[in-house]
């Protein structure tokens, strides 16, 4: 999330010491899917995502606790549904991640960047660039051909759960932007209230028989590796990556934040080569670089969008 303040120019020769904790932070989103599918089975997921964002949620409201109490009762409705989205996104996400690559995972998620304006243009019944359609085909030309690495096959439960977690991100940036009540909350205290809904939902179902076992029984179970990437993905993909962008968009503008940001998916396919043994295919190869370069092209040619996702990639 960004902020409205206006943000002063640069010194070019200091313009690294801004930009380098936000591509850190591209780096650890890109990551965070290799550790999430670590850390996860189909069966655990639920619980995960409870011990996950439990461990954050606490800091963050201490945090902005004098924010959160002058909340109206407007902004806590408008945050709270914000919240039942998102958790929607996460649990599309963290499904979709243990079904596919996280390679794969990292890059069909990006197309967001491609939904959202298209989304936006009907929404305001405005027609897009010609470039900016482009583009949008580019990137899914790519996602089809990332997803037929090994030939031409139905496309994996995974890659199909993170394509709509792409969509289900799109309706969460679209309504941030239309609920009027949220516009004028605080970004610290907008996600505390969004997170805490998402957890809320994640606790209920966990208490659904036939969900999975227990937060509890998921703590249990985990070794120390299991903690280490528990905590990688809660402290550092979600409560640093938030107060890092809170840093830097005061310190630069929105849409430099934003391209940095957007490098995500290059280091989600570097970190699942390198670290995880995937192996793209020349298919999938070519897809990657296509949805690359269909989301960066689409960057640059669509209108500036609402500010990066608030602090986690899934």
């Amino acid at each position: 999330m960004t902020s409205s303040i206006a943000a002063p120019a640069l010194v070019p020769r200091r313009a690294w010491q801004t930009d380098l904790p936000v591509l850190l932070i591209a780096v650890v989103w890109g990551a965070s899917y290799l550790a999430a599918k670590g850390v996860t089975t189909p069966a655990t997921v639920v619980g995960v995502l409870v011990l996950r964002f439990a461990v954050v949620l606490p800091v963050l409201a201490l945090a902005g606790w004098r924010r959160l109490r002058v909340l109206t009762a407007a902004q806590w409705r408008g945050a709270g549904l914000l919240g039942l989205v998102l958790s929607g996104i996460f649990l599309l996400e963290t499904y979709g991640v243990v079904h596919t690559s996280a390679t794969n995972a990292g890059l069909i998620i990006s197309l967001t960047m491609i939904f959202t304006p298209l989304a936006e243009a009907v929404v305001t019944r405005t027609r897009p660039p010609g470039s900016f359609v482009a583009a949008a085909g580019l990137s899914v030309a790519g996602v089809v051909l990332l997803t037929q690495g090994g030939g031409f096959t139905a496309p994996s439960a995974g890659d199909l759960l993170m394509l709509l977690a792409a969509l289900a991100r799109t309706v969460h940036v679209l309504a941030m932007a239309r609920i009027k009540a949220v516009r004028t909350a605080d970004a610290l205290s907008l996600t505390t209230v969004q997170l805490g809904g998402a957890v809320v939902v994640f606790a209920v179902l966990a208490s659904v028989p036939g969900t999975g076992p227990s937060p509890w029984s998921v703590a249990a179970g985990f070794d120390a590796g299991d903690w280490a990437a528990l905590l990688f993905l809660s402290v550092f993909c979600t409560l640093a990556a938030f107060f890092v962008q809170m840093w830097a968009v005061r310190r630069t503008s929105p849409s430099r934040v934003s391209l940095l940001l957007g490098t995500e998916p290059l280091w989600a396919a570097a970190t699942g080569i390198a670290l995880g043994g995937e192996h793209l295919g020349a298919l999938g190869a070519l897809g990657a670089g296509l949805v690359l370069a269909g989301t960066t092209w689409g960057r640059r040619t669509a209108a500036p969008l609402p500010g990066p996702r608030p602090g986690d990639p899934g």
